[in-house]
């Protein structure tokens, strides 16, 4: 051990213990600030490593080896150095404190950490004793989230970092190899600002380099960092359209409390007024809600495409929440209102062609359900007449499963009431109480056997009813009465064995429905069983109908089976079935759904998945006396997360004519994919194309090609970056939403903005 020649006044001042042990394991010391003794004594036997606590004032620190000069009172200290103070840590190799000045100089090595995890690394620092205040050369500050600060020379003053001639980037520095790699981006600025406490970054003259070239100037840029947002400019948004000509939008974000947030931005264009955007969202323990709009002065073209001459205020009102208030009770709602009908898709907001509002309280328990509900239906679609889009307050259903079993069967009750009004058209109010009876059991064979029992009793009240204009769905006026019942017997045999090295179920099923004719079914509006088709899933339902307004009645056999076939690499189901009416009575299926008759249509569907690879759906019709096809859709995905292509084709041929606006017969592609070309490099593209002609629908005057979207883009996207480029064409106008090209260019820099 080296001897250390320490005047015995200092024991109070420096209390090094030093272990030259195997392991080389360096002693814990605390050094208190006080007045140099008068006299010199003997250094005295190294006491063992004090675990007590250090007090504010006090510097902890460990060393190989620690010399002490009485004549310059320095305290040199040597070997993987270690010292604390106030939440503040400094390590290097070397360290020489000089106790007259105060001034602690550190090289080798060097790593600063402050109280708020950011560590500064340099050639050589000088501190104050307090470890808060210096300055560093060739300094590089890593912050909490990863993010990287460089200077030729930074100063801690009061904790505040200063730097010069800097260069900020959260990008990682190291490939997945652990080899050297530049920063797709970085920030350089004459001059950076950093302040732990409010964990944010101020540039002076700064510019954002991209690939190494500089790209833009931004004489003045803060931005937060750490794992929190934190209020700020978000990065622009600029995009090219038909609509609009040039846009740049530019978003401001609050973060107005740790549970609440406010986001603001305007967007200007090169062709129409400004549009201005506001989304406010709060956190509450018991739930949520966000409010979000849009709003602007313009003209526009209504959607018979004749120019509106006047300005006028054009917006969107957009709003959702939840809250939970016990454990059983939660309300919700939501708003969606817009100005006209063309104003989301002139600004590319939405696409639907119906905005829905609605409000709800719900009470959830093991054994029941309560909902009090209401909604209404903003139409957005051309031709519709606003006075006949629905209004529900309320809708009231409640659900009811009585715990001990009836009979070794389940019993479920249930009780609802609607009322739907129309400010121009048809009113309905519906009430029914419906109790249905479930017993299942395996035999011995393996059989799997479902026995259900069914009633219901339903009460109508409309008028206006001749406002409605297909007539199946207008009922007859004033009060109506029905009454429903039903039972089944549901029978599945799987039986399972091998196959091509893996395994293979088959399925055989068989059901039996027996329903009372009910006469009174075309005599009660139809406003929720309307879009009806024959399908794999509802093949097997005892009531084939959506909804409630219509119940299928009639004796019928229903058979099919289902085939499973599971292997290390592939999984192939599938199922087909068809039905049998037993009687010889008019149904109120419309001709064309595959059930009009007493023979059904034949439906099944495939679905075929190869790894992660490969998933193919395929679901379908067949007419049932020549096997065309009424029903073909078709999903198809290819590739890996990176490189991919997605394809889906519908046809409905189903000859139900145009008198049933609900069930209008189409065809469609839809195409799409992205091709990865570099690691960080990709291409991606979609298209949809209505193939709809004089086939399916006799009313168009489309030749079966009539393109409707298309986009084409290029992306890169790494752990701190995102540019894309997107080319963009509608071919078709809705109003002021007109066709034509636009183009998105998409930059996001992780950490640059909030």
């Amino acid at each position: 051990m080296d001897a250390l020649h320490i005047p015995f006044g200092l024991k109070r001042l420096i209390i090094v213990g030093l272990t030259v042990s195997a392991a080389l394991r360096p002693a814990v010391c605390i050094a208190q600030d006080a007045p140099p003794p008068e006299t010199e004594q003997a250094a005295p036997s190294m006491p063992e490593p004090s675990t007590k606590k250090v007090a504010a004032d006090e510097i902890e620190f460990s060393a190989e080896k620690v010399d002490y000069d009485s004549v310059g009172n320095v305290v040199t200290a040597t070997g993987d150095v270690i010292l604390i103070r106030d939440g503040y840590r400094l390590r290097a190799d070397t360290v020489v404190w000089n106790r007259k000045s105060g001034q602690v100089t550190a090289q080798g090595n060097i790593r600063s950490t402050g109280p708020k995890g950011e560590t500064a690394y340099g050639d050589s620092i000088v501190l104050t004793d307090s470890l808060k205040d210096g300055m560093v050369e060739n300094m590089l500050l890593v912050l909490e989230d990863g993010s990287r600060l460089a200077a030729q020379k930074g100063s801690r003053t009061n904790g505040i970092i200063d730097l010069d001639y800097a260069a900020y980037s959260p990008c990682a520095v190291e490939d997945a190899g652990g080899c050297p790699k530049n920063p797709s981006w970085q920030v350089k600025a004459v001059r950076v600002n950093y302040d732990p406490v409010k964990k944010r970054v101020k540039f002076d003259r700064a510019r954002i380099e991209l690939f190494g070239l500089p790209v833009i100037p931004l004489p003045f840029l803060s931005s937060p960092v750490g794992i929190k947002a934190a209020t700020g400019v978000l990065v622009p948004n600029i995009q090219y359209s038909r609509n609009n000509g040039a846009e740049v939008e530019i978003p401001y974000y609050w973060r107005l409390a740790p549970n609440r947030d406010l986001k603001v931005s305007a967007t200007v264009f090169s062709r129409v007024a400004p549009l201005f955007q506001a989304e406010f969202r709060d956190l509450e323990k018991n739930g949520g809600f966000k409010i979000g709009g849009y709003a602007t002065y313009s003209t526009r073209i209504n959607t018979i495409g004749a120019p509106v001459s006047s300005r006028e205020l054009r917006g969107y009102v957009d709003a959702i929440g939840k809250f939970q208030l016990t454990p059983a009770w939660s309300v919700s709602g939501s708003i969606r209102l817009v100005s006209d009908r063309t104003f989301l898709r002139r600004y590319d907001i939405s696409r639907d062609d119906r905005l829905r509002s609605t409000i709800a309280a719900e009470r959830i328990d093991s054994n029941s359900y309560l909902s009090i509900a209401g909604w209404a239906v903003q139409t957005l679609r051309i031709g519709d007449r606003q006075g006949f889009t629905p209004i529900d307050l309320p809708e009231i259903d409640y659900r009811l499963r009585l715990a001990n079993p009836v009979l070794g069967g389940k019993v479920q009750l249930q009780a609802n009431t609607l009322f739907i009004g129309r400010t121009a058209g048809q009113d309905t109010q519906r009430a029914f109480a419906s109790a249905k009876w479930d017993l299942r059991t395996i035999t011995r064979m393996g059989q799997d056997i479902n026995l259900t029992v069914f009633g219901r009793s339903d009460v109508y009240h409309s008028d206006e009813n001749e406002n409605t204009i297909t007539a199946i769905y207008r009922g007859e006026k004033g009060w109506r009465a029905r009454g429903i019942f039903a039972a089944a017997v549901d029978v599945r045999w799987p039986l399972v064995g091998t196959l091509f090295g893996g395994t293979q179920i088959l399925t055989p099923r068989i059901q039996i429905v027996a329903a009372p004719i009910t006469n009174s079914n075309l005599l009660v509006p139809n406003e929720d069983s309307r879009a009806i088709d024959l399908e794999d899933s509802n093949l097997f339902a005892l009531n084939r109908f959506p909804g409630y307004d219509r119940f299928e009645d009639n004796y019928r056999l229903t058979y099919g089976a289902d085939w499973a076939f599971r292997a290390k690499n592939v999984t192939v189901e599938a199922n087909i079935g068809q039905s049998y009416r037993l009687l010889n009575r008019a149904t109120i299926f419309p001709v064309g759904t595959g059930l009009s008759e007493k023979l059904s249509d034949i439906v099944g569907r495939t679905e075929v998945r190869f790894k992660d690879l490969v998933k193919l759906t395929h679901r379908y019709r067949l007419d049932k006396n020549n096997q065309a096809i009424r029903r073909n859709e078709v999903d198809v995905t290819v590739g890996t997360r990176g490189t991919y292509f997605q394809a889906g084709y519908l046809l409905l041929n189903r000859n139900i004519g145009p008198s049933i606006e609900d069930l209008a017969d189409r065809e469609e592609i839809r195409v799409g994919g992205r091709a990865k070309i570099a690691r960080y490099w990709s291409i991606f593209g979609s298209a949809i194309v209505d193939l709809t002609g004089q086939r399916e629908d006799a009313g168009v005057v489309s030749d079966g090609f009539n393109p409707i979207r298309h986009r084409i883009g290029i992306s890169y996207d790494d752990d701190c970056l995102t540019l894309g480029l997107t080319w963009r064409r509608d071919y078709r106008d809705t109003g002021d939403a007109r066709r034509g090209n636009s183009f998105l260019f998409r930059l996001a820099f992780r950490n640059l903005g909030v």
